[in-house]
């Protein structure tokens, strides 16, 4: 009797393992669908996901949209901010529940601390900055959840980041078309980064000039 049961256990987990392994393909195929064919819906779900798991950043999605229909090259970069954005919001919701035990499946330890000591010193900035650069996006989504950041300020900031990098990068294509493609795949990234340092360099200059100002005054 017990080595019946004992069979009956091993043809269940079994079953499952196979019921496992069959989801898995069904994800997987539906990756490969979702990264293989280049259309807005597509575009909308891959912006989504990105901004709490997936790798394969909307970018890779958005330009050759943007190539094959340069008009509606703003639509699309709106498509994919609110795409992001929604994600965004999830990701903050999982941050929230999940808390650090999810943060640490994403990144180590030291980055999550780096990460934490971000949000105490600039909150809006540091959203903004990972919105807007190549810094992995997710990271800061959940853990803007997990963090306690303000969700009115967290949603300001992506809403602006996203959409200036998203609108940024549909508006060099419908420019200069297929001629830019090259230019974004190599120095894009070195351009949103340059632009936030060139913008610090400012804020900072106004920052000091405004403080020795009001010691003048004094």
């Amino acid at each position: 009797m017990l080595g019946s049961n004992n069979k009956k256990a091993a043809r269940g987990f079994g079953f499952a393992k196979v019921n496992a392994r069959g989801n898995l393909m069904v994800i997987l195929e539906w990756l490969r669908y979702l990264t293989g064919v280049v259309n807005p819906t597509n575009l909308f779900v891959l912006s989504i996901i990105e901004s709490i798991f997936f790798p394969l950043p909307p970018d890779t999605m958005l330009v050759p949209l943007v190539l094959l229909d340069p008009a509606r090259g703003m639509l699309l970069a709106g498509i994919t901010t609110a795409g992001s954005v929604i994600g965004a919001v999830i990701g903050y919701f999982l941050g929230q529940w999940g808390g650090r035990p999810l943060l640490e499946k994403l990144a180590s330890k030291d980055k999550l601390e780096k990460v934490a000591c971000l949000y105490k010193r600039y909150e809006f900035w540091a959203v903004g900055i990972a919105g807007f650069t190549p810094i992995p996006y997710k990271v800061f989504t959940v853990s803007a959840g997990a963090f306690g950041l303000r969700l009115h300020t967290f949603l300001f900031a992506s809403i602006l980041s996203r959409g200036a990098r998203f609108s940024l990068e549909a508006g060099l294509v419908m420019l200069y078309g297929q001629e830019v493609v090259g230019f974004i795949e190599r120095y894009f990234n070195l351009l949103t980064m340059g632009s936030v340092v060139v913008v610090g360099v400012v804020w900072l200059t106004w920052y000091g000039w405004r403080q020795y100002g009001r010691k003048r005054e004094e």
